[in-house]
């Protein structure tokens, strides 16, 4: 982790610096969504896609792992209660692992408790995805979850060509996790600027019918499953 890093991560974010949005206010009214801005700085909006709603935030950070301004999605799917599961860039994951190693293993603590992000304890609790299981995908993501029939579903459907042609600077952290059946997204976004937003919701709309998709392919007959190359 850089230096900088490390020490928002012991002392917490500071101030964000202030950007100019201007225009992200006309384009949500323009769609139909709904915006309101949230004190010190940022915004929320909230939309729907078909019968689904969202929820994009933009603001200070609420991970460790992020700094600067930290972008926000999330979606009540109605997902299995007991799913849980994330999707990030290796980088992250390398630094998540050494802070849990630093913290755990060499440091004071013995258990990783409710404090720890739920992205680090996955990390520990959750076997991940091979190479070959991943595909394109491995150079740049890893992906773990409690049910690994339903995440190759998730990562074999169009997530995975959004995932491959959506780029971004590989030390930007980017979570997805899926958690109390709620999809939510987590990247840092410095400037608030309608293209990213869009870009980002774009993404995130896909993962989340992607995810609807792989829980009711869980239901079909064990044939059509094993169609589908899925293994538990």
């Amino acid at each position: 982790m850089k230096l900088d890093g490390l020490k928002r991560w012991i002392h917490g974010s500071g101030a964000a610096r202030h950007i100019d949005w201007h225009g992200v206010q006309p384009w949500a009214a323009e769609k139909g969504y709904n915006f309101r801005r949230v004190q010190p700085e940022g915004f929320v909006i909230d939309g729907r896609s078909g019968t689904s709603a969202w929820r994009l935030e933009w603001g200070p950070p609420q991970r460790p792992y992020i700094e600067g301004m930290e972008l926000r999605l999330r979606c009540e799917l109605g997902l299995d209660a007991d799913l849980q599961a994330v999707l990030m860039n290796r980088e992250l994951q390398d630094q998540l692992e050494k802070r849990v190693f630093d913290q755990y293993v060499e440091g004071v603590q013995t258990r990783i408790d409710d404090q720890t992000p739920q992205e680090m304890r996955w990390l520990v609790m959750f076997p991940k995805l091979t190479g070959t299981e991943m595909g394109g995908l491995r150079e740049r993501y890893v992906a773990l979850a409690s049910k690994k029939s339903w995440l190759l579903r998730w990562m074999k459907s169009p997530l995975h060509a959004a995932l491959a042609s959506h780029r971004v600077n590989a030390a930007v952290p980017l979570v997805m996790a899926v958690a109390r059946g709620r999809l939510t997204l987590r990247t840092e976004m410095p400037d608030a600027t309608v293209a990213e937003l869009r870009r980002w919701l774009t993404l995130f709309e896909t993962a989340a019918v992607a995810a609807l998709a792989a829980q009711d392919d869980a239901l079909l007959p064990t044939t059509a499953a094993a169609a589908l190359d899925v293994v538990d």
